[in-house]
């Protein structure tokens, strides 16, 4: 039997990391980047008793300086930024499972985390989400451990109230997003209406370099006479409708849209609750698409 190696170790804890790195951030690209950042420092390092500890705080901390970074972009972000959506195929030995069966990868979940400040999310996603301590937590911030608790309640207390609902069964999902497709191509708003929860929201994500709602969308009417014009604008029919492919987005059920005409490449996901859409998340952005197979 051969030894176990630095690469075993990592490989074993590679997935966790990812989690943790994509929570942070929201976005696949720097989730990966910031993995692969911490291996070269897991290599050379000695003495360490806890790989699993270990590498969390030291991708933990690669993240902050992103979201410090991606904080300062933001300011001139063009329109309403989603996170960069997280693709599986629902199988079992699909190695981002793990990572998406956790509500706080769910894009509601990510979008309420972007209204934290990054030391704010860092000290709420580590501690709530997986339970590291605030000492671990101040070491990783740089702050004293009563500062990173400070942090986390602060964070606690910006997203109170506004957590999404609990995750719909897939086969509520699949019946609820064919029901609005349907509706969506035969231009029926009444039918389209119905399948609204009265305070749906639409966030578009374009970036300023490909189109979608600027501002968030509120209520359902509003809501469905957007995606009733889309479909209009685009020439979409029940004869003409693009190439749309079921896929799993941050655990939840969504489709994979390829480009149309003038009609951008997008992939699109809903929070569905108690039979009717809730949320619809457009991302549109070609930089937050380039791991999408389209």
């Amino acid at each position: 039997m051969r030894p176990v190696t630095a690469a075993d170790v990592f490989g074993l804890h590679r997935t966790h990391l990812i989690g943790v790195a994509y929570r942070l951030t929201g976005s696949v690209a720097d989730a990966e980047d910031a993995v692969q950042e911490a291996w070269p420092r897991f290599a050379a390092a000695t003495g360490v008793q806890d790989a699993r500890a270990w590498l969390t705080t030291v991708v933990s901390r690669i993240c902050l300086d992103r979201l410090r970074s991606a904080a300062v972009r933001r300011e001139t972000y063009v329109g309403s930024w989603l996170p960069e959506p997280l693709l599986t195929t629902g199988a079992e030995d699909d190695p981002l499972a793990a990572v998406v069966q956790a509500d706080g990868v769910r894009m509601a979940a990510l979008v309420l985390l972007d209204r934290l400040t990054p030391d704010q999310r860092v000290a709420f996603v580590l501690h709530d989400a997986f339970a590291l301590p605030f000492g671990e937590i101040a070491d990783v911030l740089g702050v004293s451990e009563a500062a990173a608790r400070q942090h986390a309640s602060r964070a606690r207390k910006a997203v109170a109230g506004a957590q999404p609902p609990p995750r719909a069964a897939l086969a509520e999902q699949q019946e609820v997003l064919e029901k609005f497709l349907r509706a969506m191509s035969s231009g029926d708003i009444e039918a389209v209406l119905g399948l609204l929860h009265p305070d749906a929201v639409m966030v578009g994500d374009g970036g300023g370099k490909a189109r979608t709602a600027v501002q968030t969308v509120t209520g359902a009417e509003k809501v469905a006479r957007f995606f009733l014009g889309l479909m209009r604008k685009y020439g979409f029919d029940e004869t003409g409708m693009p190439e749309l492919r079921p896929v799993l987005v941050n655990g939840e059920l969504g489709v994979v849209v390829a480009a149309t005409g003038d009609a951008a490449r997008r992939v699109v996901t809903m929070t569905v609750h108690d039979g009717r859409v809730l949320a619809v998340y457009d991302v549109v952005n070609p930089d937050k698409l380039g791991h999408v197979s389209f």
